[in-house]
């Protein structure tokens, strides 16, 4: 496959990754799989085996687990040259527990050390287009100066920002979380988000109340599961039903979405192409118990 110019740059935790080799749940489970996994990592691979360049960044631990993340990452065909490895801090792990969500062991991990000072060191250069989600600014106070500081930069140099609300429960009070990831999507130039979270976040029922809230976001995708996807640009809605699919694990297929669409959008897609593209690519993931799709996935 060809190799596409400007790369996308894709920022925020990747951690290690533990799933049970078959689709047990975790305490009935016999043997287990070591894997890598993060929203905004899982995004640059897919985008990498979809043929564009990517560049993930963050901070790993300096530990056997940062080197596994790293490894799988490059075997994946992602650019991992600004990765800083942090001596003074853990890569973070979390457990799947096949069709009961995700277990998070992340706090003090090296990614929630990311700083506004990592943002400025970081070379925008010929950067196409910058992936960032929701859950970089909920690991600490500095992680969030960093996504600021990387917001400023990107816009002051004229690089396209896509931003995945991704809200995250645990990682912090619902009330915080509204008010960040509003602000952030009225940041950006391609929005992410699911219904269901939109609504938890800022009571908006449907996707016409998400688009009337962030009427000055150029593009906006609203996800809501099996239905479909919703984008508005301007004054243009256009919907397109999911794909039918039998569903072993639905983590990471908001990820494969999000690849799916930004792939088709680069190559200049109409509307209606890009958020088939982003439901094909989802469909693949729901297939799988992993973050990620073997290579005769390519669709």
């Amino acid at each position: 496959m060809t190799i596409t110019p400007s790369p996308v740059l894709c920022v925020g935790e990747t951690m290690a990754l533990v799933t049970p080799s078959s689709t047990d749940r975790l305490r009935t489970a016999g043997a287990f799989a070591l894997d890598v996994g993060g929203a905004e990592s899982n995004v640059a691979a897919h985008l990498a085996q979809l043929g564009r360049r990517s560049i993930w960044f963050s901070r790993l631990g300096d530990d056997e687990l940062g080197r596994r993340v790293s490894d799988v990452l490059a075997a994946r065909g992602v650019d991992l040259a600004p990765v800083i490895f942090d001596p003074e801090a853990p890569t973070g792990v979390y457990f799947k527990d096949p069709g009961h969500g995700v277990l998070y062991y992340r706090r003090g991990s090296a990614a929630s050390r990311l700083s506004a000072a990592d943002a400025d060191a970081l070379d925008l250069g010929d950067i196409g287009l910058v992936h960032l989600s929701g859950i970089t600014p909920a690991l600490s106070t500095s992680a969030a100066a960093f996504i600021d500081q990387l917001v400023v930069r990107t816009a002051e140099s004229g690089i396209p920002i896509s931003f995945d609300v991704n809200y995250r429960s645990p990682l912090w009070p619902r009330e915080d979380a509204a008010a960040a990831l509003l602000r952030l999507s009225r940041q950006a130039d391609v929005v992410f988000v699911g219904r269901d979270e939109a609504e938890l976040l800022w009571g908006t029922i449907t996707a016409e109340a998400v688009r009337d809230l962030l009427d000055d976001v150029p593009t906006l995708v609203i996800k809501d599961g099996d239905v479909g996807a919703t984008e508005f640009t301007g004054e243009q809605r256009v919907f397109e039903p999911a794909i039918p699919t039998d569903v072993v694990e639905v983590v990471g297929a908001g990820d494969a979405f999000a690849a799916g669409y930004l792939a088709a959008m680069l190559d200049g897609e109409a509307s209606a192409a890009r958020l088939t593209a982003g439901h094909r690519r989802a469909a693949l993931a729901l297939q799988t118990t992993t973050d990620f799709l073997d290579e005769g996935a390519s669709a």
